[in-house]
């Protein structure tokens, strides 16, 4: 009997132990900031990041200028996204947090796809988006769809595929928020058929229930 209670708290220890790492993205900090710098000397690496001394933080490490203008679009999918994460705001470092400026031309798009560490919220400033994700297999892939106007906000939970289409007759502007430092991104497309070195061929052809000869068409493309 004094086994079996002992085997009890151990898993109950081992739960408790375990179970803040389940249900966080990022760590959470352990003092007011820790800067993000590139070098070791006179830093401890955290989180991905070496921190600087908190005694030589200034302003700027907490700032970044310019996110009112306007970006161009050029790209063939039609958006530029303009990300403010922990690589070119350092402050960012271990606080869990990160901001996008998204610019879509005429039917532009950010095509499908994921955030492997975040959720996102997504307010449009400017213009008319269709949004929407796809729930996981579990949930039958069902597909969540709205279409937003100026003022409008929208949630992707964290994981999920995801996409934003420019339905209006002028370009749109959205601003994103996302729970992790550096969120990370898996664009679908670009990933499947533009994996470096190129995925056989015979794979996506079954698993898309295409002929082999298309699918190295659509790996030449990306």
């Amino acid at each position: 009997m004094a086994m079996k209670s002992l085997s009890f708290l151990a898993v109950l220890s081992l739960l408790a132990l375990t179970l803040p790492l389940v249900i966080s993205s990022d760590p959470s900090p352990l003092q007011d900031f820790c800067i993000g710098v590139n070098t070791p000397a006179d830093g401890v690496f955290v989180n991905g990041k070496f921190c600087k001394d908190p005694k030589l933080a200034t302003a700027d490490d907490f700032f970044f200028a310019g996110l009112h203008n306007a970006r161009a679009v050029t790209n063939a999918v039609g958006s530029n996204v303009t990300a403010v994460n922990v690589n070119n705001l350092p402050g960012l470092n271990t606080l869990g947090i990160s901001l996008v400026r998204i610019d879509y031309g005429v039917k532009g798009q950010n095509p499908p796809h994921t955030h492997p560490r975040a959720t996102e919220i997504l307010v449009l400033q400017e213009g008319t988006l269709l949004v929407g994700f796809v729930s996981s297999n579990g949930d039958g892939n069902r597909l969540f769809t709205k279409t937003l106007n100026k003022g409008d906000v929208f949630v992707f939970p964290e994981g999920l595929i995801h996409f934003q289409f420019n339905v209006g007759r002028s370009p749109a502007v959205a601003f994103a928020a996302l729970s992790s430092q550096n969120p990370g991104v898996i664009t679908i497309a670009n990933t499947v058929f533009g994996s470096n070195p190129p995925i056989n061929p015979n794979v996506l052809s079954r698993a898309f229930l295409l002929d082999p000869k298309v699918v190295m068409d659509l790996q030449n493309k990306f």
